[in-house]
């Protein structure tokens, strides 16, 4: 079964943002596709940066995490920049979930589902978006298996992710090194990178394109 370690960790730390408090550089990335006053579904948001982050982009966002620690320390980030952001502590392969969104997010989370779940989740998911609408995830892959904190993760394989969106039109889809020293050794984990958009009367006639080259 995968597990986590950070939930432990926000724990131990319940004064510190372990991933510290300013936006992922992919959530600052994917915020510029969105429309004013989008509906953000933020899957295993942890501490809350990129939750609190598209909030004051003005969108209506909901956090989802199995931590309540974390969601916590969310909370408080979300409250000191007088944000507002709808919080829900539990599992995302289980949770029901109040669509349509204009972007369901994931940054480095939807690994720790286990892949048997992923098959049912990611369908669920597509489900509660809305037409022309986006998803964007980051998730660890097998290419390159560094263990952290005693982690257990059921690793993306190769083509899964372009599988999983082969009847969306992909944006953006690359395997990646990210560097990480979060255990107190320096290493690197694999990733793959995908933004996708769900079909719409515009695409369908295919006059839409890619907006990464």
């Amino acid at each position: 079964m995968a597990r986590s370690p950070w939930a432990r960790e926000y724990v131990r730390r319940p004064k510190d943002y372990i991933w510290g408090t300013e936006p992922s550089s992919f959530a600052r990335e994917v915020s510029a596709l969105l429309p004013p006053g989008a509906r953000v579904l933020d899957l295993g948001c942890g501490e809350g940066r990129d939750s609190v982050f598209f909030a004051s982009r003005g969108f209506e966002v909901t956090g989802v995490d199995v931590s309540l620690a974390g969601l916590r320390k969310a909370e408080r980030l979300a409250r000191e920049r007088s944000l507002e952001v709808r919080w829900l502590h539990g599992n995302m392969a289980h949770l029901p979930f109040d669509g349509a969104f204009d972007l369901v997010y994931s940054c480095g989370a939807i690994h720790y589902v286990p892949r048997r779940e992923r098959a049912r989740l990611f369908p669920r998911l597509k489900a509660l978006t809305l037409p022309g609408a986006y998803h964007a995830h980051i998730v660890f892959t097998d290419r390159l298996v560094y263990r952290e904190k005693g982690e257990v993760i059921d690793y993306f394989v190769p083509g899964e992710l372009a599988r999983t969106f082969a009847n969306w039109l992909i944006l953006r889809l690359d395997d990646e090194m990210i560097a990480c020293a979060q255990d107190g050794t320096p290493h690197r984990h694999s990733v793959e990178v995908l933004v996708a958009k769900a079909a719409s009367a515009e695409y369908s006639q295919g006059n839409e394109a890619p907006l990464w080259e």
